[in-house]
């Protein structure tokens, strides 16, 4: 489902609307919910509403709170999700300190993805042998990459891993990400996307054109068909004349 709204604000409130509600009847069913979130500017935006208007609307000590992707850079790093996070989301709600699962940017990549792969094997409860997560919030970029898998990765949409490590195409900069068959297997995946440099790929993705097997975000189908892309009208210009 499309979700468009006339500003980043606009759409953000409308995510968190969504998210929100999920967890807690996720909470009131099971007891306890399992979200991983994404970094990024418009993420931040999502947080900081999160943290002040929805602090209430859900029993967050019996959320766990994983990531789709990290920089491998300390927690500290300016360029962390980690940081990011924690600085307009996790400081601001009550959760339970043990129930928050990082990515040691800090550490050694590859040994990295291994223990954090271990680590939602042993919290997140498993669908077909395949961890599921309640919630998987995503971002996309202008090149259409999701989590931390780009262009020149496209391998790691069908994984036969957890985790992975990623390399930044340009930069070079390594990443720990979640795989395709991880995030495919959430019983409910959202995509934040706004600004006019995602419109051009968001269309081509949207409309299933030709190209879109180009693009890591056009894999994205979780097998629970809960699928919501919310996004501005500057993202979905293209879009929404079509």
């Amino acid at each position: 489902m499309i979700h468009i709204a006339n500003t980043p604000d606009d759409a953000c409130q409308e995510c968190a609307v969504a998210l929100t509600n999920i967890l807690k009847a996720k909470i009131e069913k099971s007891g306890i919910a399992y979200i991983a979130i994404s970094g990024g500017s418009t993420p931040k935006l999502l947080f900081d509403i999160i943290s002040t208007s929805h602090k209430e609307a859900v029993d967050w000590k019996r959320v766990h709170v994983f990531w789709v992707d990290e920089r491998c850079v300390p927690p500290d790093n300016s360029e962390s999700n980690y940081r990011m996070t924690e600085e307009h989301l996790l400081k601001n709600l009550p959760l339970n300190t043990k129930n928050i699962h990082r990515v040691r940017g800090e550490d050694d990549a590859e040994i990295e993805a291994v223990r954090y792969a271990a680590e939602i094997l042993s919290v997140v409860p498993l669908r077909t042998g395949i961890p599921s997560f309640d919630v998987i919030l995503l971002g996309m970029g202008d090149d259409g990459h999701t989590a931390s898998i780009f262009p020149n990765a496209m391998h790691l949409i069908q994984s036969n891993k957890i985790t992975s490590t990623a390399s930044h195409p340009q930069s070079g900069q390594v990443r720990v990400t979640l795989t395709g068959p991880v995030i495919n297997n959430a019983e409910h995946v959202m995509f934040l996307a706004t600004g006019a440099s995602k419109a051009p790929v968001l269309d081509i993705i949207l409309h299933n054109k030709p190209e879109a097997s180009l693009y890591p975000a056009a894999y994205i189908a979780p097998i629970s068909g809960n699928l919501d892309w919310y996004v501005d009208s500057e993202a979905a210009k293209k879009y929404s004349v079509a």
